[in-house]
Parts: structure tokens; C-alpha cells; sequence
């Protein structure tokens, strides 16, 4: 693991969060975007995050992503956002959440599972054009 700035990356991150703002603000009201996409899209962007700063092992990345999630899952079981005094809707309210669902677990891993497909397609394909 090595700092490297990645405008790429940058770019995506901000792309993926406009959409996950978009997501929270907008679209709140149909279901399926809201309670299910937002998670599975929510690892890509920790994921584009970490790479517009460091470069490091995309399989360890992503399983570190997902552990990640699942302990930021289990506070929210705990309601670490009121035992932290976070106000219901401020900002950090919202980023760590108040309700564990398996299901938000679920969406995690499927959205890591795509991202793990995404980076190995787009490794091979690097691999072929290098060759």
C-alpha cells in the first residue's frame, strides 16, 4: 500500500456520491432504490474512495470494505449514533444509520461481490491489451 492520488478515481467517487445524494434526496420514495441500490452502491464508493488516495490490493480492499460495512451494520445495532449524541437526521446521523438489517448485509456483499467481478474483468482486460 502506497499514497497516489488518482484524479480518476476522484471523479468516480464524486460521481458515485452524487448519485448516492440523489438516491436519499430524490428517489427516497421508491423502495427498491432506496432501501436496497444505496447499499450495494454505498461499498463502490468507499471502494473508489480509497483508491483516489492509496494504491493497494483490490481483493483486500474489497474484503476490508465489506468487514467494514458489516461493523459499521453491527453498531447500528447497538444505536452507537444515539449513544454518541448524533441528533436524528444530522449528518452523522445519516452516515452511520440507526437500524441493523441482515439485509443491508446482503446488499453489501452484492455489491462487493460486483465490484470484485468489475475489477477482475477490468484486470484481464488490461492484461490482454498489455499482451
Amino acid at each position: 500500500m502506497k499514497f497516489k492520488f488518482s484524479v480518476k478515481y476522484l471523479f468516480i467517487t464524486i460521481l458515485i456520491f452524487l448519485i448516492e445524494v440523489l438516491i436519499a434526496t430524490k428517489l427516497e420514495h421508491i423502495f427498491f432504490i432506496r432501501a436496497y441500490l444505496g447499499d450495494v452502491i454505498v461499498v463502490m464508493l468507499l471502494y473508489t474512495f480509497v483508491k483516489t488516495f492509496i494504491t493497494i490490493n483490490n481483493q483486500k480492499l474489497i474484503a476490508g470494505i465489506f468487514v467494514f460495512s458489516c461493523l459499521i451494520e453491527c453498531a447500528q445495532y447497538f444505536k452507537i449514533a444515539d449513544k454518541l449524541g448524533f441528533q436524528p437526521g444530522s449528518l452523522m446521523y445519516i452516515v452511520i444509520g440507526n437500524s441493523f438489517s441482515w439485509i443491508d448485509i446482503l446488499c453489501y456483499a452484492v455489491g462487493c461481490l460486483l465490484l470484485y467481478i468489475f475489477v477482475k474483468f477490468n484486470n484481464s482486460k488490461e492484461e490482454i491489451s498489455v499482451n
